[in-house]
């Protein structure tokens, strides 16, 4: 009884009202010194921000060396907030989602921290991202190899990042998730590319299928020292993920 239940419990069931909540206020994010507006939700959809993302936006906004100057794809994307950070340093970045709902919030929220109407861009803000930040939205199904292709033809060469936060809540999934990264880090070779994962733990069998999954596809999975903190009362933790 006591295993039936916790299977239970590593079951996340979405159903279509999950995506379609249009309700969107105008929200604000501080990370150190950097100040985000954005569309978002306030309830429990994938068009709100999720725990994870804030434990990545905190650990990139301190250690934004990492990011400086590189190209960067965001499984996963949700409303953008992660990418909305990552435009102040990198020079092109993808954001990605399955979903066309969460697709249309993500480059509401993209035309926003473009535009110069935006309250939390500056004119200097707007000419930085209009001149060095290549900043868009494409439609991504984890293990969809046509779409990945499509992607790797349009960006040849790859991407220096791919980055993923608080992505791993059905089990389903998180093969199809790993199939994409390898493809991913293949693409740049070892040692050129690495997968930046914000992991909020909910469940034991989660937490094991993740590093497993890692392993099975040819990755050193490492847990990032000093990263593992309590978010949205759940435990979090980064994680670097390359190629063997």
């Amino acid at each position: 009884m006591v295993r039936q239940e916790e299977e239970e419990e590593d079951i996340v069931c979405l159903d279509e009202s999950f995506f379609i909540n249009d309700n969107y206020q105008l929200t604000t994010f501080t990370f150190g010194s950097h100040v985000l507006q954005l569309f978002c939700l306030q309830s429990a959809s994938r068009q709100l921000v999720w725990p994870g993302a804030m434990l990545l936006n905190d650990y990139l906004s301190k250690n934004a060396e990492i990011l400086q100057g590189c190209s960067m794809i965001e499984l996963g994307s949700g409303v953008g907030i992660t990418g909305m950070l990552c435009s102040r340093f990198c020079h092109q970045i993808l954001l990605t989602d399955h979903n066309e709902e969460v697709l249309k919030i993500l480059r509401r929220n993209i035309e926003l921290n473009l535009s110069s109407e935006s309250p939390s861009c500056c004119a200097a803000d707007v000419l930085f991202h209009i001149l060095h930040a290549a900043l868009e939205a494409e439609k991504l199904e984890w293990g969809n190899s046509d779409q990945i292709n499509r992607i790797l033809q349009k960006y040849p060469g790859g991407f220096d990042l791919i980055l993923g936060a608080d992505i791993c809540f059905q089990q389903s999934s998180v093969p199809l998730l790993f199939d994409t990264v390898q493809q991913l880090l293949c693409e740049r070779g070892s040692g050129h590319c690495k997968f930046i994962l914000a992991y909020v733990s909910r469940a034991k069998m989660m937490d094991l299928m993740v590093i497993a999954e890692a392993t099975q596809h040819g990755m050193l999975i490492n847990e990032v020292a000093g990263t593992r903190s309590v978010v949205g009362n759940l435990e979090g933790v980064i994680f670097e993920i390359t190629l063997c």
